[in-house]
């Protein structure tokens, strides 16, 4: 194998294929990227088992070849290496890589120890890369980081149609994300359990594309794989991850379908005030919202540790309130919203409440993105 690559090129390739190879790998070659030449000019591949990655890249082939190098290594040498184009070869069972004056030589591991990468399942459609990457940021704000806990440490996806709705929750929050997308079948119905991780890395990484392609195999939680696919600078990049097993809750009926509250709040202006009142909340106790004629009020602290309040504009509706917040739960939900106003709504002080964007003080809520968000209950 011998081929010729802009380094700029081959260093984003390598960094995105050995981003999810595993730190402590199962069997030592699970810890290599395989390196190989054919028709599409250079193509960099990684599998830990459940996620795989894959990236075209354009090269000159000189002779068609493959080898398996230690991703890690080869992602650090090719981020350090200077402004040149990289000169590759393979050399018995080393490979070298030359670029300018900087040359390195590297032990290649058994190919055929290697084990294949999953088939891409066959499209199930198209999504506009850049909102895709949003929604799933939105979504996954919500997801659960406990591995005790695997089933919330998902997204469920839900498609229905041109409809898809992402939907994630770690006990304590819920998010749910709705947007349109182009289905290859116009009646398709499916959903799938993806991890929130691998599919937040992969959103983020699709976004020089202009649209993603989602394949999904299997009808139901657990089943099959997802892949997505996109094209960028020349080349393409594609993910498979097996789907989380398990019964994902039934969370949707959690949103309340009226209010007694209802409160609009500039979203900067409110989460900078959440910044500085929870400087003095200690570890697990909450920030106070009184909402209550055209102000809201944030209080923090108490007793004879420090104290903080703060007092803020709002156009509020309905009956006074005052709820309390995990403030780390409550700035992921404001930061999710990606509005000018973060409209509230509540119903009582020990039941959840609802975050929505909204484009003005005046204007309806976008229900395209809501967030739940438990309170924490207010001593005395």
């Amino acid at each position: 194998m011998k081929f010729r690559v802009e380094r700029d090129a081959l260093a984003d390739a390598v960094a995105w294929a050995a981003r999810s190879l595993p730190v402590r790998p199962s069997v030592p070659v699970l810890a290599g990227l395989m390196v190989e030449t054919g028709t599409e000019g250079l193509v960099l591949s990684g599998f830990d088992y459940e996620t795989s990655t894959r990236v075209t890249v354009p090269a000159e082939v000189a002779d068609e070849g493959r080898a398996l190098v230690s991703g890690r290594l080869l992602a650090d040498i090719c981020r350090s290496l200077p402004a040149k184009p990289v000169d590759f070869a393979t050399d018995g069972v080393k490979v070298s890589l030359t670029c300018g004056s900087a040359r390195f030589s590297l032990q290649t591991m058994p190919v055929e120890d290697y084990p294949n990468l999953p088939d891409m399942p066959h499209s199930s459609g198209t999504v506009p890369s850049e909102l895709f990457a949003t929604a799933v940021s939105q979504a996954v704000t919500a997801a659960g980081r406990d591995d005790m806990l695997p089933v919330l440490t998902g997204i469920r996806v839900e498609i229905d149609g041109s409809a898809m709705a992402l939907l994630a929750t770690d006990r304590f929050r819920l998010s749910l994300r709705e947007l349109e997308w182009s289905p290859e079948q116009p009646d398709v119905t499916a959903t799938a359990l993806v991890p929130a991780r691998v599919l937040a890395d992969t959103a983020k990484s699709l976004t020089s594309g202009t649209e993603v392609t989602i394949a999904l195999a299997g009808t139901g939680t657990g089943e099959g794989i997802i892949g997505f696919e996109g094209q960028v600078g020349g080349g393409s990049r594609r993910t498979t991850t097996r789907l989380l097993d398990g019964e994902f809750p039934k969370v949707r009926s959690l949103f309340p379908s009226e209010s007694t509250t209802v409160a609009r709040v500039d979203t900067a202006t409110l989460v900078e005030s959440v910044k500085r009142v929870s400087l003095v909340a200690e570890r697990n106790t909450p920030v106070r919202l009184s909402f209550e004629e055209g102000v809201v009020t944030l209080e923090a602290g108490s007793g004879d540790e420090a104290q903080a309040s703060e007092s803020l504009e709002a156009a509020i509706e309905g009956e006074p309130i005052a709820i309390g917040f995990n403030p780390t739960y409550l700035l992921d939900g404001l930061g999710a919203i990606d509005a000018p106003v973060a409209h509230l709504s509540f119903t009582q002080p020990t039941r959840p409440a609802a975050l929505a964007p909204a484009a003005d003080l005046d204007a309806d809520p976008d229900l395209d993105f809501r967030y739940l968000l438990m309170p924490v209950r207010l001593q005395g």
